[in-house]
Protein backbone atom coordinates (compact mmCIF):
# COMPACT_ATOMS: atom_id res chain seq x y z
CA UNK A 1 0.00 0.00 0.00
CA UNK A 2 1.47 3.36 -0.98
CA UNK A 3 1.99 6.34 1.30
CA UNK A 4 -0.88 8.36 -0.20
CA UNK A 5 -3.35 5.55 0.50
CA UNK A 6 -2.13 5.24 4.08
CA UNK A 7 -2.61 9.00 4.55
CA UNK A 8 -6.14 8.73 3.15
CA UNK A 9 -6.89 5.91 5.58
CA UNK A 10 -5.63 8.03 8.48
CA UNK A 11 -7.74 10.95 7.26
CA UNK A 12 -10.74 8.64 7.05
CA UNK A 13 -10.16 7.45 10.63
CA UNK A 14 -9.97 11.06 11.87
CA UNK A 15 -13.21 11.91 10.07
CA UNK A 16 -14.90 8.83 11.54
CA UNK A 17 -13.80 9.89 15.05
CA UNK A 18 -15.19 13.39 14.48
CA UNK A 19 -18.41 11.90 13.19
CA UNK A 20 -18.70 9.68 16.27
CA UNK A 21 -18.16 12.71 18.52
CA UNK A 22 -20.85 14.66 16.67
CA UNK A 23 -23.29 11.76 17.00
CA UNK A 24 -22.69 11.59 20.75
CA UNK A 25 -23.23 15.35 21.11
CA UNK A 26 -26.35 15.13 18.98
CA UNK A 27 -27.75 12.35 21.15
CA UNK A 28 -27.09 14.37 24.32
CA UNK A 29 -28.82 17.44 22.87
CA UNK A 30 -31.78 15.33 21.72
CA UNK A 31 -32.19 13.95 25.23
CA UNK A 32 -31.98 17.43 26.74
CA UNK A 33 -34.49 18.72 24.18
CA UNK A 34 -36.88 15.90 25.09
CA UNK A 35 -36.61 16.79 28.77
CA UNK A 36 -37.18 20.47 27.97
CA UNK A 37 -40.22 19.63 25.83
CA UNK A 38 -41.66 17.55 28.68
CA UNK A 39 -41.06 20.36 31.18
CA UNK A 40 -42.83 22.87 28.91
CA UNK A 41 -45.79 20.50 28.55
CA UNK A 42 -46.03 19.91 32.30
CA UNK A 43 -45.82 23.63 33.09
CA UNK A 44 -48.60 24.35 30.61
CA UNK A 45 -50.83 21.76 32.34
CA UNK A 46 -50.03 22.93 35.86
CA UNK A 47 -52.08 25.38 37.88
CA UNK A 48 -49.95 24.83 40.97
CA UNK A 49 -46.90 26.76 42.11
CA UNK A 50 -43.79 26.28 40.00
CA UNK A 51 -40.35 25.72 41.53
CA UNK A 52 -36.89 25.63 39.99
CA UNK A 53 -33.58 24.26 41.18
CA UNK A 54 -30.89 26.79 41.95
CA UNK A 55 -27.79 24.98 43.06
CA UNK A 56 -28.99 22.53 45.67
CA UNK A 57 -32.15 24.37 46.68
CA UNK A 58 -35.57 24.73 45.16
CA UNK A 59 -37.12 28.17 44.93
CA UNK A 60 -40.57 29.32 43.91
CA UNK A 61 -40.62 30.89 40.45
CA UNK A 62 -43.08 32.66 38.19
CA UNK A 63 -44.70 30.33 35.70
CA UNK A 64 -44.36 32.71 32.74
CA UNK A 65 -40.64 33.31 33.43
CA UNK A 66 -39.93 29.59 33.63
CA UNK A 67 -41.98 29.00 30.48
CA UNK A 68 -40.01 31.72 28.66
CA UNK A 69 -36.65 30.37 29.87
CA UNK A 70 -37.54 26.85 28.76
CA UNK A 71 -38.71 28.05 25.34
CA UNK A 72 -35.42 29.94 24.87
CA UNK A 73 -33.52 26.80 25.88
CA UNK A 74 -35.64 24.79 23.45
CA UNK A 75 -34.81 27.21 20.60
CA UNK A 76 -31.10 27.09 21.44
CA UNK A 77 -31.09 23.28 21.54
CA UNK A 78 -32.86 23.14 18.17
CA UNK A 79 -30.24 25.48 16.67
CA UNK A 80 -27.42 23.37 18.07
CA UNK A 81 -29.02 20.21 16.71
CA UNK A 82 -29.35 21.75 13.24
CA UNK A 83 -25.69 22.77 13.36
CA UNK A 84 -24.64 19.27 14.41
CA UNK A 85 -26.78 17.73 11.66
CA UNK A 86 -25.03 19.90 9.05
CA UNK A 87 -21.64 18.86 10.44
CA UNK A 88 -22.72 15.22 10.47
CA UNK A 89 -23.82 15.48 6.84
CA UNK A 90 -20.53 17.11 5.83
CA UNK A 91 -18.37 14.52 7.62
CA UNK A 92 -20.46 11.65 6.25
CA UNK A 93 -20.02 12.95 2.72
CA UNK A 94 -16.25 13.35 3.21
CA UNK A 95 -16.07 9.87 4.69
CA UNK A 96 -17.88 8.31 1.74
CA UNK A 97 -15.67 10.12 -0.78
CA UNK A 98 -12.43 9.12 0.92
CA UNK A 99 -13.64 5.55 1.44
CA UNK A 100 -14.41 5.30 -2.29
CA UNK A 101 -10.92 6.64 -3.15
CA UNK A 102 -9.24 4.16 -0.82
CA UNK A 103 -11.28 1.23 -2.14
CA UNK A 104 -10.30 2.14 -5.72
CA UNK A 105 -6.61 2.16 -4.84
CA UNK A 106 -6.75 -1.03 -2.81
CA UNK A 107 -8.41 -3.04 -5.60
Amino acid sequence: MDKETQEKIQELQAIEQNLQSILMQKQAFQMELGETDNAITEIAKSNDDIYKLVGQIMIKAKKDEIQSDLEKKQDLLNLRLKSLEKQEESFSKQSEEIRAEVMKKVK
